[in-house]
């Protein structure tokens, strides 16, 4: 056995191959971040839109009750409307959302994802 051997390399070796998947790994939690707080917005947003749509059911006015409440980018909404054109009809929102995954390798792996909410709600 020899004595005054150095082993200083093999832990600059092992950082080198496991720091790229642990970049990744990071990146990844990121992402899933992202995506969460997209989801909290859209059950927010579809909160908001059964409120209006209450009050209001053209899709235009729901449109704009969720821009002005919303961080949500509109070109990425999609909000349908059903029912609803008289009082004491239940009227029927979904809202859709599709989640950009813009996080460097990360969102490259997944791809965007597309989230829908929906919520009912008496005229009356």
């Amino acid at each position: 056995m020899r004595q005054g051997r150095r082993d200083g390399g093999q832990a600059t070796v092992e950082l080198a191959l496991v720091l790229p998947l642990l970049v990744l790994v990071v990146l990844c939690v990121v992402q899933l971040a992202m995506v969460v707080r997209d989801r909290v917005a859209l059950s927010h947003a579809a909160r908001v839109a059964a409120r209006a749509a209450v009050v209001d059911p053209a899709p235009a006015a729901v449109r704009r009750a969720i821009a002005e409440s919303t961080s949500l980018d509109p070109l990425r909404l999609r909000v349908i409307v059903h029912g609803g054109s008289h009082i004491g009809d239940t009227v029927r929102v979904v809202v859709q959302f599709r989640s950009p995954t813009d996080v460097a390798l990360a969102g490259r792996l997944v791809g965007d994802v597309t989230m829908t909410e929906a919520l009912s709600a008496n005229r009356g």
